[in-house]
């Protein structure tokens, strides 16, 4: 089993300092990672508007607390994401507010491009899709799970356009599917309101390892 090194957990940085940092990066025009092209740029604004949103209206499920609540022993949630991760700005709001239940829980974040030695632990079909939520002891570094990058039916979304656009030769038919495509996905992020999210993490929590009283 993957430890994370006590190097990386030492250096991962809370919710409320992404949080800051995000703003920063949103309101002073860059963003994380090499890539700090305009549309990256955008994506991180954007991304800085829905987490201010969603740190406000989320609501965790009754079930869901309970579980959450009946956890006895120390976890980390060691979040790898990027600033510009579109998943990541619907995800990261709620395993903070999962996280905030129980005192025994930690969560933490890294940035993917900087760890490149731990992302490429958690890979999803070969490639470092993000956010991807580690579960580990914090003395230890131990891993004992991870969920992520996405719900199912989020994923599901994202495995159809990549279909949809190898079938398009023409380069602006291949960009209006493309934005056609992030819309529903954000659409259908707006809809389920995070209950996907908290269920399907809870389905990954709710195994003996984690546990549970």
């Amino acid at each position: 089993m993957y430890h994370i090194p006590a190097s990386v957990i030492e250096k991962a940085i809370s919710y409320p300092a992404f949080r800051e940092l995000s703003q920063q990066m949103a309101e002073e025009g860059f963003t994380s990672g090499p890539n700090q092209s305009p549309i990256m740029i955008r994506y991180t604004e954007i991304n800085d508007f829905r987490m201010n949103r969603l740190d406000r209206t989320t609501k965790i499920l009754p079930e869901v607390t309970e579980l959450i609540q009946a956890i006895d022993q120390p976890l980390l949630f060691l979040t790898i994401t990027e600033a510009w991760c579109g998943d990541g700005a619907q995800i990261l709001p709620v395993i903070e507010k999962l996280a905030s239940i129980n005192d025994k829980i930690v969560h933490k974040l890294i940035f993917r491009d900087e760890n490149p030695e731990v992302m490429d632990n958690f890979l999803t079909n070969g490639a470092r899709s993000i956010p991807i939520i580690v579960i580990a002891d914090p003395n230890s570094g131990k891993v004992l799970g991870h969920w992520g990058p996405r719900p199912k039916k989020a994923h599901q979304l994202i495995m159809d356009t990549k279909k949809l656009l190898a079938s398009i030769e023409d380069e602006k038919q291949k960009e209006q599917a493309k934005n056609e495509s992030q819309a529903a996905l954000q659409s259908w992020y707006a809809k389920d309101k995070t209950k996907s999210i908290q269920r399907e993490f809870l389905e990954e929590l709710a195994h003996p390892v984690y546990g549970i009283r």
